[in-house]
């Protein structure tokens, strides 16, 4: 319990520099509401009008000093590096809050605001289902990928990792979250392209929590059966995930490529690399997710005959296979 405490502690005073940062800089233009119309920054100090006139850049600085070292820097203190799998889930809702607030901000209201509920939501989501994961646990454990990449480069992690585990991951989420600069960056009429990306980006939403949560029943029911002594259900392929091998992660990719749909209704096509790229790296994942289920003997067969019935992304109708399916052990 002290040990899920002080974490909560630490995840909850790490982003405090950048918070108390950003709002020093805000209050600066609430005492000086004339600067940001005449473009007079005279009785500013040049680090407040560099902040001022480079939003995007100020994004990233405070990403960098905040998340890439301070997190680093608590991650190697305590041999694990959980917190950005926690703040994956939050990092999108700040930045989105940044954009909308920034004296350079400029947008259609109502999508501004669809926008930054939108985003609530799916952080909500997320965020319940990392903590739904981890027996409501604060920092249980880090992403097995690091685990991996761990041993894999043994005593080199330490300084490897700020790159592969921090920095990699900054230029991953300014990325997908560039539609989030982008909305609040042009005023225009709120049409009924925006109607369509918001009803892609709640769809998402939706399937990621229902294909999350048959998963964790899935999980949990089977932790219950080896408990028990009784035989486990080796493949999930009800619900969501009769239709699709990885129903979660398509849900998570229509959110972002809903999200590229209100940028690009803003004339940003090329904020499209973001959501393309991390459809990339999800289909990466999703060879890695699919290696290491083969490598469980016991469910090994099972599940080539699941990849061989069932779709792996978008959901569809299973095709005929003529092997027989043991679905327990």
């Amino acid at each position: 319990m002290a040990v899920n405490i002080r974490k909560a502690v630490i995840a909850f005073l790490v982003p405090l520099p950048s918070i108390l940062f950003y709002l020093s800089f805000l209050g600066q233009f609430r005492d000086h509401p004339s600067i940001t119309a005449s473009g007079d920054g005279n009785s500013l100090s040049p680090l407040w009008i560099w902040c001022y006139q480079h939003p995007l850049l100020l994004a990233n600085a405070l990403f960098f000093l905040n998340v890439n070292l301070i997190f680093w820097i608590i991650g190697l203190l305590q041999s694990s590096h959980w917190m950005i799998d926690l703040y994956w889930t939050v990092i999108p809702l700040l930045l989105v809050h940044f954009f909308a607030t920034h004296p350079l901000a400029e947008c259609n209201l109502l999508r501004s605001r669809l926008v930054i509920f939108l985003t609530l939501i799916w952080s909500i989501r997320l965020t319940h289902n990392y903590f739904r994961r981890e027996n409501w646990q604060w920092g249980a454990r880090e992403d097995w990928r690091f685990t991996d990449m761990q041993r894999q480069y043994g005593k080199n992690w330490w300084w490897v990792s700020f790159f592969a585990v921090y920095l990699s991951q900054q230029v991953f989420l300014m990325g997908i979250c560039m539609p989030l600069y982008v909305v609040h960056s042009k005023n225009k009429l709120f049409d009924i392209w925006d109607v369509v990306a918001s009803l892609i980006c709640l769809a998402g939403i939706i399937i990621a929590y229902y294909a999350d949560t048959q998963l964790h029943t899935f999980v949990s029911r089977n932790n219950e059966l080896k408990r028990l002594g009784q035989p486990m259900v080796l493949i999930l392929d009800k619900g969501l995930w009769q239709y699709s091998r990885h129903p979660n992660y398509f849900g998570e990719q229509l959110w972002w490529w809903g999200l590229f749909i209100f940028a690009w209704n803003l004339d940003f096509g090329w904020s499209f690399i973001g959501a393309l790229i991390n459809s990339m790296c999800l289909a990466y994942v999703t060879v890695l997710v699919e290696r290491r289920m083969l490598e469980l003997e016991y469910r090994a067969d099972a599940y080539r005959q699941y990849q061989k019935t069932t779709s792996v992304w978008i959901p569809w109708f299973k095709t005929t296979y003529s092997g027989g399916k043991d679905k327990k052990i």
